[in-house]
């Protein structure tokens, strides 16, 4: 029935007051023995309407009141995701709305058993487990019927008086309906009154089922909720542990390193006891073991020894490193007393071996190319050796003409061509030889104190003097009496020089200018050799110390050279702990800048 309207109410106000009047008449009357039966019939059952007026009117407004309660409790459970928040939310709300004294929530484990994750008392406190005086029958019927249950006195209800916890604990009213989501019972919530009888009747019932389903709902949502996060938490860290492993794989390439941090891995997020990594010999089919793990780990050597590439049974797990295809590699790992291995483990160790495949590849390449590298390091070198001889032997008979008798100028000219050439020839050599031992790691320095950059310099001016009248070029020095002696090998120093002077001139057209410049800056020296020649683009800048090459400029093929000056003098600036760098403009010039440290001597 709907709430009365203003005038319906003014209206009941009159008709009270004309039953009050009523009953004074009748009153009167009844003293004076006057009765007359169908006046007092008819004035009885208008009062008799009256009352089922009043009684409808109350029952509505109780209604209301339940309602508004219901959604004001509603509203109060979407307001946490928090699943404990949730369950303690539906208790203290049930107990506001039904007047309980006590309420607990139960919800199905994964082992299928009710557990109590909500226990809540009238004034909002958690109870402990020593108070859970409940009764175990009327839950379980809920939970197993999904029947809903309401009891104004179980002691004295005959379907549940003769149960042991409804005697012994001296139960009185209970409530108890399931809860449900989906379609399935995943609980159920159970609220009595161990104090008073016909604490509850069949509109408390409804009103604490209308709830239940509502709360059904909030703490499903905050279980997926909980559940999504933990999924979250648990692919974060699994992200975080395979950066680690990417981070650690990437720091070597080595590739017996690479697989023992592999296994290490393996053996770490699968808990196992014993674990044996291999690499598959793709030629033979035979599978080498790398590393091994734990203190027997004869099961999973012999599961690689017999080309087991995936399996999961009987607590062992065999996983393959797999790269564009092919097998190239297998993770072998074992629990005692054969316990299996989870899917997530299997997973994880899956992923792991796609992240060690790219290591492994990675080593292998590098092994190649190390390989090629040294075996061509190794040929420069014998080759420069074997070339040095026949170089003497040219040189020394060459000498050795003008010994024998008097040459005329054409056969003078052509010795002179002979010995041009061996010259050139030695400096190729010496040249692929330094650069082949500055690659093996063999080419040391002779660190000496107190070494005067303007004297080296010198040296260098005077044995290209020739070079420099040739070309016709300026040659400045700048450099000031103060400068510090340097800590350098001398001669290397000179060597770094001859090149970087050497190209200049090479790379300067006829008549052009060369300037040698040095500084103090701190505990170094800064050298610079400016020129004023051909210049370089920016593409050709990259390019500049890589080995054998030369730009594409029609100037530069015209002037000998090897292309292996540069790389040479950088590399033996950086053997002395200095650095080398190089600015140009194409038309400008180039200038190359070198740092080596002072000495600790003193310039006298």
């Amino acid at each position: 029935m709907a709430e009365l309207s203003p005038a319906e109410k003014r209206k009941l106000s009159a008709r009270l007051a004309s039953a009050r009047q009523t009953l004074v008449l009748l009153q009167s009357q009844l003293k004076a023995g006057m009765i007359e039966q169908d006046y007092w019939e008819a004035r009885l059952a208008d009062l008799a309407a009256l009352l089922e007026t009043l009684a409808a009117e109350r029952s509505a407004t109780g209604e209301h009141a339940r309602l508004a309660a219901l959604y004001e409790v509603s509203k109060a459970l979407g307001s946490s995701l928090e699943l404990e928040t949730v369950l303690n939310q539906v208790m203290d709300s049930i107990i506001q709305l039904t007047g309980a004294e006590r309420g607990f929530l139960m919800l199905f484990d994964e082992g299928g058993k009710l557990a109590v994750k909500a226990a809540r008392n009238m004034e909002q406190q958690t109870l402990h487990a020593d108070e859970f005086a409940i009764s175990r029958s009327v839950i379980r019927a809920v939970a197993e019927t999904g029947e809903q249950v309401v009891t104004t006195n179980a002691a004295e209800d005959p379907r549940f008086a003769t149960q042991d916890s409804v005697v012994e604990y001296n139960l009185r009213s209970i409530q108890c309906v399931p809860l449900r989501t989906r379609g399935k019972i995943i609980g159920v919530i159970y609220v009595d009154n161990r104090v008073r009888s016909s604490a509850f009747d069949e509109n408390d019932l409804e009103m604490l089922s209308a709830f239940a389903a509502q709360a059904a709902i909030s703490i499903e949502n905050a279980r997926l909720f909980t559940l999504t996060d933990e999924a979250l938490s648990a692919r974060v860290q699994e992200l975080s542990i395979m950066q680690e492993i990417d981070r650690q794989l990437n720091e070597t390439l080595d590739i017996s390193n690479t697989m023992r941090i592999t296994l290490d891995w393996a053996v770490r997020i699968t808990e196992a006891d014993n674990g044996a990594i291999g690499l598959i010999d793709l030629e033979e089919g035979t599978t080498e073991v790398i590393a091994q793990h734990g203190s027997d780990p004869s099961n999973v050597i012999a599961a690689l020894s017999r080309g087991e590439h995936e399996g999961l049974e009987d607590g062992l797990l065999t996983v393959p490193i797999q790269r564009e295809g092919r097998v190239v590699g297998v993770i072998a790992l074992e629990k005692k007393k054969k316990k299996n291995f989870s899917p997530e483990a299997h997973s994880s160790v899956l992923r792991l071996a796609d992240h060690a495949a790219i290591a492994i590849e990675n080593s292998r390449l590098y092994q190649a190319i190390k390989y090629a590298n040294d075996a061509k390091s190794e040929f420069v070198s014998v080759m420069a050796h074997e070339l040095r001889v026949p170089m003497t032997s040219i040189k020394g008979y060459a000498d050795m003409l003008s010994l024998v008798g008097d040459l005329n100028e054409q056969q003078s000219s052509f010795l002179e061509i002979i010995r041009a050439n061996v010259e050139r020839m030695s400096l190729l050599v010496s040249d692929l030889s330094d650069i082949a031992r500055i690659e093996a790691g063999r080419l040391k320095v002779e660190i000496e104190e107190g070494v005067s950059l303007k004297a080296v310099v010198n040296e260098v001016l005077l044995s290209l003097k020739g070079e420099e009248e040739r070309r016709e070029h300026t040659v400045t020095l700048d450099i000031p009496k103060n400068l510090a002696l340097l800590r350098v090998d001398p001669k290397r120093l000179n060597q770094v020089i001859t090149n970087l002077v050497s190209n200049a001139y090479k790379y300067t057209p006829n008549g052009g200018k060369i300037t040698i410049r040095a500084r103090n800056e701190g505990k170094t020296v800064r050298c610079e050799v400016i020129d004023s020649g051909i210049g370089l683009t920016a593409e050709e800048l990259e390019k500049l110390f890589s080995k054998f090459w030369r730009a594409d400029h029609q100037y530069v093929r015209e002037q000998p050279g090897t292309g292996l000056g540069l790389a040479i003098a950088r590399n033996l600036i950086e053997l002395q702990d200095g650095e080398m760098e190089v600015h140009s403009t194409p038309g400008e010039g180039t200038t190359f800048t070198f740092t080596v440290p002072s000495s600790k001597q003193a310039a006298s």
